[in-house]
């Protein structure tokens, strides 16, 4: 399949080019990510709760390693979400233990893989259990003007930018893609491993960001149309609004609601009319691996067309380097963030991306 039209590289800005150039990732105290669990451990249970920090760090090695030192399968150790190998973040393990006590992780400890603290749950962590993540991300070599970087800082803080998938999602050379696609010619499986699973999320994500580059063309991404079934902020249920419900065009300027767009897979379709139309437009070449996508078992989702960066604030370091901070619903990438703001000479491409 020709995946051109869904990359990132051809999609549209919403606020116009970026106003610099910088550095991101020039060592991993520049990029900052602590996990925001969103609800507090039950402190009993036959699951102890790890909050870890890590350095240059792989989240599913690390898990891997855990599992190896507190001698359990690796499916007795989980995790909400993925984070950046090169950065310092803050998340939480689970580890099931039942009629187990806990072994001694001393060794486990380094000066790249800390303890923050621990607790107990009565149910283990499950991926994308956890609220969101804070961001704290410098900026080096920056060039650019200061005035135009604040002007369009305050454009994102009041009008959000596009929820894209990284291009972590994708992989090296996109070879995610491939992967995906390779995987849907085989016999569909009740479980898939990890990388599996990333292929087959990799296929659905260019999708979305296909008819989100459409939507922001048309000029209608923050516009609710006939067919639209909406989101509310930092949160993954939809719902369809009401037809005389006048409300509904302040709470998408003010950020309270967004617009979805569509993760394919099988299940009844839930926009309809003028949406309804203008996703099968977009995704009219694409009929063999929808298809492909319902037979292998894929439910469908949607998910928010627009990301709000909350508590977005920065401030100048020195003349070059600008440090941001904001916080990010689970699912969503910080880049999608940072490609509205600045071109990067470093985007540190080999990382995990953080959900």
């Amino acid at each position: 399949m020709n995946w051109s039209p869904f990359l990132l590289t051809n999609l549209p800005f919403v606020h116009g080019e970026p106003v610099c150039s910088a550095v991101l990732r020039a060592e991993p105290e520049d990029f900052q990510v602590d996990e925001i669990l969103g609800f507090p451990p039950s402190g009993e249970g036959e699951h102890v709760f790890l909050q870890i920090r890590k350095r240059n760090q792989n989240t599913a090695w690390v898990a891997e390693q855990l599992a190896k030192a507190a001698g359990l399968k690796p499916d007795a150790v989980s995790y909400a979400g993925l984070k950046d190998r090169r950065a310092v973040t803050t998340q939480w393990f689970s580890l099931h233990l039942p009629g187990k006590s806990l072994p001694d992780l001393s060794a486990f400890w380094s000066e790249d893989i800390q303890l923050v603290t621990q607790t107990f749950n009565q149910r283990k962590l499950k991926r994308g259990a956890h609220q969101g993540n804070r961001f704290v991300i410098t900026l080096r070599d920056v060039e650019g003007d200061h005035a135009a970087v604040e002007s369009r800082l305050e454009q994102i803080a009041a009008q959000g930018v596009p929820n894209y998938f990284g291009p972590q999602r994708f992989g090296h050379d996109n070879g995610n893609l491939q992967a995906g696609e390779a995987l849907l010619q085989q016999k569909p499986r009740r479980r898939l491993n990890y990388r599996e699973s990333i292929a087959l999320s990799a296929l659905r994500s260019a999708l979305f960001n296909g008819v989100l580059g459409e939507r922001i063309r048309q000029k209608n991404w923050n516009t609710a149309l006939p067919g639209d079934v909406l989101m509310l902020d930092g949160r993954g249920s939809f719902f369809r609004p009401e037809a005389d419900d006048t409300a509904i065009g302040q709470r998408l300027e003010n950020m309270e609601l967004h617009l979805t767009g569509p993760m394919p897979g099988k299940g009844t379709p839930v926009v309809s009319a003028d949406v309804a139309a203008l996703e099968q437009g977009v995704l009219s070449d694409c009929a063999d691996l929808l298809r492909a996508l319902e037979a292998f078992g894929v439910d469908a989702q949607r998910r928010a067309l627009r990301l709000r960066a909350a508590d977005l604030g920065w401030e100048w370091l020195d003349e070059s380097s600008l440090r941001l901070a904001f916080a990010l619903p689970s699912g969503a990438f910080a880049t999608s963030v940072l490609r509205e703001l600045a071109t990067l000479r470093q985007t540190g491409l080999d990382a995990i991306p953080v959900e």
